[in-house]
């Protein structure tokens, strides 16, 4: 399991919110959802010097909407949306989240065990989340990715070298 650290300056994101107390299959049913009116957030979203999303993400966040990781890892919220401008208002039925900058973990989910593997990684050397935990597929490589928070960054600039996209499949929900 190849692990690397990243930074992220805050970001905004309009989507498709849902909780855990939805049951088995709620996230897919949020990008199923977000899809399906994708339209209506369309001119919103941010995209990259070729034109292309900057982020279609699955973001995460314990029930006091503070980013705080799920409740044992198993209850929380989800929002399943697009990447947008800071100022960005969303419409009616979609919900909008800023999450903080924050330095991250990156590692590739290369299975349906990456998380529980990663929840080992961080015990094992005594980590401890400042966050919650967000996927994301990596639009150049087509790898899906999980990013855990590992510590609130500070205001030194970060250049991503892909752009992140999480496709909706291999979700916890």
């Amino acid at each position: 399991m190849k692990i690397e650290k990243v930074r992220k300056e805050s970001f905004t994101v309009i989507g498709k919110e849902g909780s855990t107390l939805q049951g088995e299959g709620f996230i897919q049913k949020l990008y199923d959802e977000a899809n399906a009116h994708f339209n209506e957030i369309a001119m919103l979203a941010r995209k990259d010097e070729q034109g292309n999303l900057l982020g279609i993400r699955g973001l995460m966040s314990g029930f006091s909407r503070s980013y705080k990781p799920w409740e044992n890892f198993n209850r929380g919220l989800y929002l399943a949306g697009v990447e947008v401008f800071d100022d960005s208002v969303a419409p009616a039925g979609w919900n909008k989240w800023t999450v903080p900058a924050y330095e991250y973990l990156k590692v590739e989910a290369e299975g349906p065990d990456t998380f529980d593997r990663m929840v080992e990684y961080l015990k094992d050397h005594k980590i401890e989340l400042a966050g919650a935990v967000f996927d994301y597929s990596c639009l150049k490589t087509g790898r899906n990715y999980i990013c855990i928070s590992q510590s609130k960054k500070s205001k030194r600039k970060y250049r991503s070298r892909c752009t992140f996209v999480f496709n909706g499949r291999g979700g916890r929900g």
